[in-house]
Formats: C-alpha cells, structure tokens, sequence
C-alpha cells in the first residue's frame, strides 16, 4: 500500500485520538536491552506510543506491550512468538504476498534484523511485524491474516495504527475493526487482583 505521506503527522494524530497516557512511561535501558537482543532498533515513533500507552488493549482488540513490565512484557512477547512463528512450515507456494523476495531471503525469519520482527497482535489471530530492513534498509510494516496472508504495507507504525483505528481494510479485504465514537483503551492488569480499568479517547467526530 504505497503512497506519499510526508505532509500528515501521523504519530500527532494517533496519540490525540488515544487522549490521556496512562503508560508505563520512558525506559531507554528496557529499550536498549530489547533492541540488543534483536540486533536492530525499532521505530521511534513506535516506542514512544508504547510508553505513552502501553500495556493496554485498544478498541477490544488490539494489544500494546512494553518492555519493561513484568506482565505483558513485549521483549517476553516478542521472543515468544519468535519461536511459535518460527516452527511454522512457510511454504511459498501457498503463501499469499511472500515476503521473502522483498527481504532477499530464501527462508522466512523472526525476531532478527533480516527477518520479520513481531510487535502487535489482535484476539482476532491477526499479526502486525516491523521488517527492519525492507525498503531499502529503511523498514516496513507487514500484516498477517488468516494464518498464510502476508499485506506488505508502506508506512510507518503510527500511520498504520492511525489508519487500524479509523477503519481501513490493512489485514486484507473486509478486516477493519472500526469502531464509531471515541477510542476504547483498556488497563491490562499487572496482577491476579487487579480489576480492568476502561476509558475512552477524545470525540473524533466519526
């Protein structure tokens, strides 16, 4: 999905429409130590929405981590389905928008700078990943749906969380999950007793 969107400050407009923080916060060393084990960095504008918000649950399906929680850990999360991903047998022939050719890889990894690096997940099975060396080494967005549907996605992840949010089909065809009025944020717990906060983003007008 190319396009030119230079002009629009996305990563602005999505944490307007998410309203309040109530995030863990900044933790460069947890980033640091993620990042280290992933050979790679990952996207500024993504980090800082997950410090701004995360661990939360947005609109009943998405989830957000953070690196340095004990609970919905994203570095635990990331190396997790690291390995569930890489026991499966991709097989290319069957597989809708390979990304191996984009990559210049003759196998699909995970979790390493050449590979796909998994960062969100909805309830719906659906996969977000960040492939830092697409686009010429300047990285890209991939989806996965339906278990063997990859959408290669020309953007940055505010953009793609901005545009998730307002209803666009990024999954594949018929897949938005849009939701009219406010954002819906929802508190992860971090333990056995918490009880789930809810509250809601600013009107968007939609």
């Amino acid at each position: 999905m190319p396009r030119d969107t230079s002009s629009f400050p996305y990563l602005e407009a999505l944490l307007a429409m998410l309203g309040e923080p109530r995030g863990h916060g900044e933790d460069a060393a947890a980033w640091a130590r993620l990042e280290t084990e992933l050979g790679c960095e990952l996207p500024a504008d993504f980090k800082r929405v997950s410090e701004l918000h995360a661990p939360v649950e947005i609109n009943g399906h998405l989830n957000l981590h953070h690196p340095a929680t004990q609970r919905w850990n994203l570095a635990e999360r990331i190396s997790g389905m690291t390995e569930a991903f890489g026991e499966v047998e991709w097989d290319g022939e069957f597989m809708a928008g390979d990304p191996r050719p984009l990559l210049g890889s003759a196998e699909l990894t995970f979790g390493a700078p050449g590979g796909l690096v998994p960062l969100l997940g909805t309830d719906r099975g659906e996969w977000i990943f960040w492939a830092p060396r697409g686009v010429d080494g300047g990285g890209q967005v991939f989806c996965l749906w339906d278990d063997d549907e990859f959408y290669r996605h020309d953007m940055s992840l505010s953009e793609w969380l901005y545009r998730y949010l307002v209803g666009e089909d990024l999954f594949g065809p018929n897949s938005a999950a849009f939701y009219p009025g406010p954002v819906r944020l929802k508190s992860l717990p971090m333990y056995s007793e918490d009880t789930p906060v809810v509250w809601y983003g600013p009107e968007r007008g939609m």
